[in-house]
């Protein structure tokens, strides 16, 4: 990408990674979460690319996938002015993959990294705090978006806040996805914040940190994008030397290294959609907590959602359970059981 296709725009770095099996059986190795429309017509993934649609203020979007998903992503991207897309040859991973993109950029584009599966109910406040975490990755930060905690949640990592800075914090520490315990004493200390898996920084800085903490890494990304083959829209780096990349994510590979990182925080009704009380908690219930989706029959149940893409399902008397037919496939969880949903043969295309 030039830099007048740039020209002083936060470049969307989206990532098309994961198979969302824990959302399974909507969501199939085929066609994973981020291309499924949970949440209104639109797709998550088409999602991410809408809530980065402001030229004024975003360049066109640099995505990053498997070659299982580049028809996907054509289709549904079809519309997307400027995009590129890079086919990772192999799944290595979040710092491989950024890696990818920022090898392509200009050093000093400034790149905000998205995963292309989260659901942001309030884009106003994301687009506010891509500005905020802009202005610190110019000063050469590794910044990480912070969510505003609502509950204990013991699914998520944490940041610890430390010093402030304008329009964020210096990163005091990142912390493991803790007991609820601990996640409770974080939420009562007010220092903590989710880690959002939302990143921004200066492709330059970005390579300069890789090379410095994991030299392996940066070594074959670069060799692959030297190796690359394709045109303006699709890049195809050489598989050889990618393939030899042991996979590590960007936390671990960057950002719990640097002395650079920085934490811009915002409440921007953000969710993972992790599992399928994750996805039930972003829908809208009537007034006795309950979703449903297609031909669905409740009586007297509480905080249960049901969704069917054919059988009519009747459901009597239950609470806080989850229903999914699709396609010849069945699922019904609890929903304090839905983490372990992606443990199912049929979630791992067995």
């Amino acid at each position: 990408m030039s830099e007048p296709e740039i020209a002083g725009r936060i470049v969307p770095v989206i990532l098309c990674g994961g198979s969302g099996t824990r959302l399974w059986p909507r969501s199939r190795k085929d066609r994973p979460k981020p291309f499924l429309p949970l949440l209104g017509e639109r797709t998550l993934f088409q999602q991410s690319l809408d809530r980065v649609a402001n030229r004024d203020i975003f360049a066109p979007a640099v995505i990053v996938a498997g070659a299982a998903h580049a028809a996907l992503i054509e289709e549904q991207a079809a519309d997307a002015e400027g995009m590129r897309l890079v086919i990772e040859p192999a799944a290595k991973n979040t710092a491989p993959a950024i890696a990818l993109a920022a090898a392509l950029l200009p050093r000093d584009a400034i790149m905000l990294v998205c995963p292309s599966d989260h659901h942001i109910g309030d884009p106003d406040a994301f687009v506010t705090g891509a500005e905020a975490a802009a202005s610190l990755a110019q000063k050469g930060d590794m910044v990480a978006f912070g969510i505003e905690p609502t509950t204990p949640e013991t699914g998520y990592g944490y940041i610890r806040k430390g010093a402030p800075l304008e329009g964020g914090n210096r990163v005091a520490k990142f912390v493991e996805k803790p007991d609820r315990a601990t996640a409770e004493g974080f939420l009562a200390t007010g220092d903590f914040v989710w880690n959002g898996g939302i990143f921004a920084f200066q492709a330059g800085a970005f390579l300069n940190e890789l090379a410095k903490h994991r030299p392996e890494i940066a070594m074959k990304v670069e060799a692959a994008i030297e190796g690359a083959t394709g045109d303006k829209r699709k890049i195809m780096p050489a598989a050889a030397p990618f393939e030899e990349i042991i996979g590590e994510s960007v936390d671990y590979a960057v950002m719990e290294n640097t002395d650079r990182a920085s934490v811009v925080s915002a409440d921007m009704q953000w969710s993972d959609i992790g599992n399928w009380d994750a996805l039930m908690n972003a829908r809208h219930g009537d007034a006795d907590g309950n979703r449903s989706s297609g031909r669905v029959d409740l009586a007297e149940c509480r905080n249960v959602m049901v969704e069917s893409d054919g059988p009519r399902v009747s459901v009597a008397g239950l609470e806080d359970v989850i229903v999914v037919v699709n396609g010849d496939e069945v699922l019904v969880t609890t929903r304090a059981a839905a983490q372990l949903v992606g443990k199912f043969p049929g979630a791992q295309g067995l």
